[in-house]
């Protein structure tokens, strides 16, 4: 009988608000895409779009006629950034040249990549609309000398 997984705890979904979607989506769908998401179309829905992680938590941007103002203020009280993570520092730096041309404003580019601190590889970018996104550099483990396992249970 196959084991079935306890549920744990994660991202269900993020559901973003934007005023123009024809001018912020295709940002979105060139950096998710970019970073492994799918596209998910939902027939006879002109006012939004979803992209799907493989972990099954998705993202979702939508013109909603209730949203107010025309920017997303990222300093004011709520959401002041998203962040995703990629696979290494060479991924980050290809993102980084190329999403000036897909609609993203870089921010903190004299601190780049350490604009989080020394021990932080990122990158931040701002979609059209003023939502933040910050690209975090996986840290790969230092190996231990000689390629040997580390052993911590010594002291």
């Amino acid at each position: 009988m196959p084991v079935v997984p306890e549920p744990r705890a994660g991202l269900h979904h993020l559901e973003l608000w934007t005023a123009a979607l024809a001018v912020t989506a295709p940002s979105w769908h060139w950096m998710l895409t970019t970073l492994g998401w799918t596209a998910e179309p939902v027939p006879g829905w002109d006012t939004g779009r979803i992209w799907r992680h493989d972990d099954g938590s998705y993202l979702v941007l939508e013109q909603s006629p209730d949203t107010l103002g025309r920017r997303s203020e990222r300093r004011g009280p709520g959401m002041n950034h998203v962040a995703f993570t990629v696979r290494s520092r060479a991924e980050l730096d290809a993102l980084r040249a190329e999403a000036p041309a897909h609609g993203w404003t870089e921010l903190f580019s004299g601190a780049y990549p350490h604009a989080g601190g020394p021990d932080h590889t990122a990158w931040y970018g701002e979609d059209p609309e003023g939502i933040e996104v910050e690209l975090v550099a996986a840290v790969v483990p230092a190996a231990a000398p000689d390629g040997a396992a580390e052993d911590s249970s010594r002291s």
